[in-house]
This record gives C-alpha cells, structure tokens and sequence, in this order.
C-alpha cells in the first residue's frame, strides 16, 4: 500500500432506494437529475448564469457570470444588482403575504407566529432603527442574540441596507465575542439581556459588556432585547433597548440594490491555531446556492413546515434558517432551547405540536437522543415527518439506521449532507426523489459543483475506497470570496496545498465503487498508525455500532512504536462501568473493532465517561480530547462547553 494514500476500512452494504409514492411528486427525480449534471458538466457558467435568473429577482441584470481574473479570490454576476432581504420577503407578499414564514417556540414554552407581512414590517422597523442610529451600507454590525425571531429580523434588516452581519453564537465567551468585533472592525452590537438555555439564562449583555469594554472602541451603539428580564444594566448614549429603538419608526423601508459581490456577512470559524477566520460572504452567489439547495435537497413544497435545529450563529442557521428557506418561501420552526429541556422528548413534541414535515439536525443530537432509548420517540406522532436530514459531520451508519427506523418510521428518506462554512450551502447529498442512499455516506456532488478527490501530489484517486484529499475543482457562486481583512491567509488555507488548482476542503474522503463519497474526517484527524493512515471516525462507527455505546470520540496520542496509537472515549448505555465491568468492557469493545475493522484500528486506550465535551451547539471539542489523551495542560477557552466538569471526568480527576 502507498503509505502517502489513506485507506477506508469501514465497509457498509446496505442500500435504500426513494419510495415510488415519494419520487412521484419529488421537485427532482433520476432523469431531471441526470439532465441537470449533463447541461453543468457540458457548460459549467451557462448553467450557473440560467440558475440565478430562473431562481433570482434582479434590479439589474448581469452580464458576466464568473471573473477568474484574480484567481483564486473568484467574483460571480460582477456586474449585475440586487437585494437580499427583497428576495426573502418583498418577492413574497403579493403571493403568500399572509402565509406563516416563523413559527417560534421559547424553551418555557411561549409561542409566535409571523406571517411573511408581518415579518417584512418588522425587518423594516428594525432597520430604519439602524439607519437612525447611524449604519449605511458596508458597515459591520455584530448579532449576539439568542435563538429568536428578532434574530433573523436583525440579519435580514442588515441585508436590506448593506450593512454586513456578523452573527457570534450565543453560547461563545466575552473574550470570543471581543475578538470578532475587534476584527470586524463593527459599528454595532445587537444583543439580547438573555436568553434561555437548558433551565439558565445566558447572560448575553452581561458578556457585551465585558467584550466592549476591552478594547472595542468601534462601537457606538448596543441595541438590546428584553427577552429574560435579567435586570441587566444600561449605559447611557450607548445602549438602546430595542422597544425604544423600533418606536415610531416607519414599517417601510426600501431594499437598497447591491451588487451582486457586496459582502452579505462575515462568520468566524475557529482555526486550529492563530485567530478566528472571518468568513467572508457574497450577496448573489450565497443566496442562489441557498434558495436552489432548500429547494432541491429538501424537496421543499409549499405546505411544508421545515425545521433546521441550528442556531443561527452557525453557518447552517445562515444557509437553512435565516435566508435559504425564506428566499424559498417556506414555513420555518425556530426553538430557543436545549434538546432535552424539560426532558428528551421536546424535539419530537415540537415536531408533533407544529406539524413538522422536514427535519433537519447534527448526528451528535441524534446520538445524543438515542441514548434516552426508542420509548421516548414512540410517545409522539411523528406522522407528519416525510424528510430527514443530518448535517455537521459524518452520521456513523448506526445512528443513521435509529434516525430512519424510530423517527422516520422507516418511510422518510434520510439526506446526508456534506458543506462547510466556506462553501455556503450544501454540496454533496442525495436528492431525495432521485437517489437510493446508504447509511453513513453524503452520496454524490450536486450538480454544477466538481468534487474529486486526490492524493497527495494533486491526481485524481480512482480506485474504488482509496482515499486523499476532498477538493472542488471549478469555482461554484457561493463560495466563500476571502477571509476578512487577511486574504493572504485565504489563499494558503484554502489554495497553496495544490499551486492554486482548486479548492482544498480539508476533509478527507473515499469514494466506493458506485461513486458515493464517503467522509473519513478532517485531515488533522487522520491518524498513522503504524504505516496505515487511518480516519478517526470510521472507528468512531464502529464503536457506537456496538449495543453497548451511545457515542464515541477517537484521537490520536503519539506512540513509540505505531507512530501513533488510538485513544477512545466512549459513552456509554446506562451507567458508567468501573473496575471489573470496565475492564471487561474494555476487552469487548476492542476485540468488536477488531471484528468490524481489523486489528489495526483497535483502541489502544478506551476511557468511558457520562458525555463528551461538547460546545452549546453540539460540536465535539475535539482538541480537548487531543490534549487531555497526550496528557498536555488545557489552556484553550472552553467557556462555550455544555458541561464543563466532564473534563474533569475525561482526564481521571473525577
């Protein structure tokens, strides 16, 4: 075996075709699919070009589709204009002015319904609010708020007067939420007194307050939501409650038209070193792929009631809350709280009160709701759900076949997705009426975006399950332009591996024998062991296959022998074994991967604990993880962890 070459170890027959019934009334069936990828592969720009006239309203029309002139920070429609929060409300009043756009859920149970009328008015109050206190187009406004409509009033009122968001999930420190405004260089926090979170307030003015006042001499002016009477405090000529802000103002506003490159928002992701990456996003390109995938991944029709569980201050809540199911004309859901408060069935109670038919979540929700056993799901009617989908990293073929058998009731097909911040949207999925799925793989590229995978010298790897480098070979319109104010960053992060070629996504990846890619994990997780490169995260399946195992998290360590040895953390069903139990457990588990994966991939060290350290939103921190297996000191923040005392645990100090 070529050592520079990773390997997939991880093997899964099982095959899942769409339902007739299904495929029937589908926005996409076999042979429109066919014909989409034939028309982008023949012209790559006209089929683009078509795509955002037929999907687009324009103020003006474009007449060049891509500029590669400065290759590779790539501009689309460069010469045509228009507005983004036009084409999620204004397109819509005439035709479904009174149809519900949000339906909201506080996580102590209060409700709202907005209709798109009634939210087209409240994005216009709100941003001639912003206009009265000074913001123009190009200004950058920081959004700290928690999972509420006013949030997506706040970005959509941006996008109407071409100030550029900068949404910072809510869940993030003071200290976090400084540096993005510093770096942003933001005129403006929107923010909230509070908001609610598995019982608690999140104190979100309170950690403003701190953030501003360390150096944020940007800001002139905090607008502040009373959603948790917290009593917070106030401090003259700066902050404003937002009541007080919308008072008076008119609930008619133009959309200003902008071009189509005008930055829409910034949105930092965190790097494994250095500072967070602004996230740089286009207008035009950005909501085109936005609109077109909530159409066609899924399969949106217009009785739907479609709820993506993301908040907002990820890239997800941008793509598939805040833009792409509005510019679509859809009816969304958004909760405010955890998962499992008051207990583990509010998912499913949501979904039955509010008649959800399409529903979208991260694998590491689904697994963590697994754990709660299969009686929770049964106590509710999830009849109305016809489509799944899972989002944010690999879902282990396991978690898969419990999402499609106990919520789908083995009638809803399952869309995989695979995206990133930087792409904008969706890029690899089936399409649901066009595509049979396996568990544990995204399937196959949409078309018009050139997934490849290559080794490392940048050729093509053809051979069926040898893996290499996910890359995207041709510009598609939302891609990210730059990372904020450090382009040179946005080209060796991005672009350097490979002379500027194509885009490096940074995942690593196999494609089986029918041409469905399969993600094996980052590539700073990929592990040799030994002379084998292997990804963590078909061990992670193979683990939380066994019946034993809710959830599992692998890293490497350094090791004098292999290289580097594996290093798993597991949580377990029920409760957590010690002495005897555990050691038993210990040998099971490593000898079940030893059977599912060969003996190469079993786990030198197992540690069992009640959870993993997740952030808010569900994110495995997996540098801690790293740290804690290599015995290093944590120096990071981990302010933003659900449950920081299971560090404790993780290390042995508990």
């Amino acid at each position: 075996m070529n050592d520079k070459q990773l390997e997939s170890i991880l093997h899964e027959e099982r095959l899942f075709p769409p339902a007739a019934a299904f495929s029937s009334e589908a926005r996409i069936d076999e042979s429109r699919l066919a014909a989409l990828h034939a028309e982008a592969e023949a012209d790559h720009e006209a089929y683009w070009a078509r795509m955002a006239r037929e999907l687009l309203t324009w103020d003006k029309d474009f007449t060049v589709t891509l500029d590669e002139s400065e290759a590779p920070n790539y501009r689309w429609f460069t010469d045509g204009e228009l507005n983004v929060s036009r084409q999620c409300l204004d397109v819509h009043l005439d035709e479904r002015g009174d149809k519900t756009a949000i339906i909201f859920e506080g996580e102590g149970g209060d409700k709202r319904r907005l209709s798109y009328r009634e939210l087209t008015a409240d994005v216009c109050r709100f941003a001639n609010a912003m206009k009265a206190r000074g913001i123009e187009a190009g200004d950058r406004v920081v959004i700290y708020m928690p999972m509420v409509p006013e949030a997506v009033v706040a970005m959509q009122a941006c996008a109407r007067i071409g100030a550029i968001h900068s949404v910072v999930f809510g869940g993030f420190s003071a200290n976090s939420l400084r540096d993005r405004i510093q770096d942003a260089g933001a005129k403006m926090v929107i923010t909230a007194d509070g908001g609610h979170r598995g019982g608690q307030i999140v104190e979100l003015k309170e950690a403003t307050d701190r953030a501003v006042e360390q150096g944020c001499d940007t800001i002139e002016t905090v607008i502040v939501l009373r959603r948790a009477d917290s009593g917070c405090q106030m401090q003259d000529g700066r902050d404003i409650w937002w009541a007080d802000a919308i008072a008076g103002q008119s609930n008619q506003c133009a959309a200003v038209p902008l071009n189509a490159e005008h930055p829409l928002f910034l949105l930092y992701t965190s790097g494994s070193t250095g500072k967070p990456k602004g996230i740089q996003h286009s207008s035009a390109g950005y909501l085109l792929h936005a609109k077109l995938t909530n159409l066609w991944v899924f399969d949106l029709h217009e009785d739907d009631v479609f709820w993506c569980t993301a908040d907002v201050g990820w890239i997800t809540g941008h793509t598939y809350v805040a833009y792409g199911p509005l510019a679509a004309g859809a009816t969304i859901v958004m909760y405010e709280g955890a998962p499992t408060y008051p207990d583990a069935g509010r998912f499913w109670s949501i979904c039955q009160r509010h008649g959800v038919t399409i529903f979208y979540t991260a694998p590491t929700a689904i697994r963590a709701l697994m754990k709660f056993g299969d009686e929770v799901p049964a106590q509710y009617d999830l009849s109305k759900l016809r489509l799944l989908g899972t989002v944010g990293e690999p879902i282990n073929p396991e978690a898969w076949i419990w999402y499609h058998e106990v919520i789908g009731e083995e009638r809803c097909p399952i869309v995989d997705t695979w995206w990133q911040t930087e792409t904008g949207g969706i890029m690899i999925s089936p399409l649901p009426g066009a595509m049979a799925t396996k568990p544990g793989s995204c399937t196959r590229a949409l078309p018009g975006i050139a997934v490849d995978i290559v080794d490392e010298a940048g050729d093509s790897v053809t051979e069926p399950n040898a893996g290499g480098y996910l890359v995207i070979r041709k510009p598609w319109p939302s891609m990210l332009r730059t990372i904020w104010g450090d382009n040179d960053r946005y080209i060796e992060t991005y672009w350097e591996r490979f002379q500027n070629r194509f885009y490096v996504a940074g995942d690593s990846t196999h494609r089986d024998a029918d041409g469905y890619f399969w993600i094996m994990g980052r590539i700073d997780d990929v592990l040799n062991v030994s002379g084998h490169r292997l990804g963590t995260m078909e061990v992670e399946s193979a683990l939380v296959a066994h019946p034993s195992v809710v959830e599992a998290a692998v890293v490497g360590r350094p090791h004098e022998v292999k290289g580097e040895a594996l290093f798993a953390y597991v949580v377990p069903r029920g409760d957590r074994p010690t002495g005897e139990a555990m050691e038993a457990l210990t040998r099971e588990l490593r000898n079940w991967v030893g059977e599912e994966l060969g003996a190469i991939a079993k786990p030198d060290d197992i540690r069992f604990a009640d959870n993993l350290p997740k952030t808010r939103s569900g994110k495995i921190m997996r540098r801690l993880l790293r740290a804690i297996a290599r015995g290093e000191e944590i120096t990071q923040d981990t302010s933003t962890l659900e449950n920081p005392a299971i560090l404790d645990q993780l290390s042995g100090k508990a």
